[in-house]
């Protein structure tokens, strides 16, 4: 016969800090070349001109201007076509 209790599971053991992600300058603010415009995992938003994509899919502007949003549709390889977020800075 075992001496040991069974060994309960401990469910509430993480405490990991928020990624802080989400839109950092909104449409319509001036900005300048560098500025952090989108933190993000994965593509959801994609660079449009005026902007570079980073290796962490964080969106930064390229120019100096004014942000904007526009909605655009995104084509796959299978062809299906898929509507996204284009960030522009003109």
């Amino acid at each position: 016969m075992s001496h040991v209790k069974a060994g309960g599971s401990s469910k509430n053991i993480h405490n990991n800090a928020g990624q802080r992600l989400g839109v950092k300058r909104f449409g319509g603010q001036v900005v300048r070349t560098g500025e952090v415009l989108v933190r993000q995992t994965g593509s959801s938003k994609i660079a449009g001109p005026g902007t570079f994509i980073s290796r962490d899919f964080t969106i930064h502007a390229a120019v100096d201007g004014v942000v904007s949003f526009v909605k655009v549709r995104k084509g796959h390889f299978t062809g299906k076509s898929v509507p996204r977020t284009q960030v522009v800075v003109s």
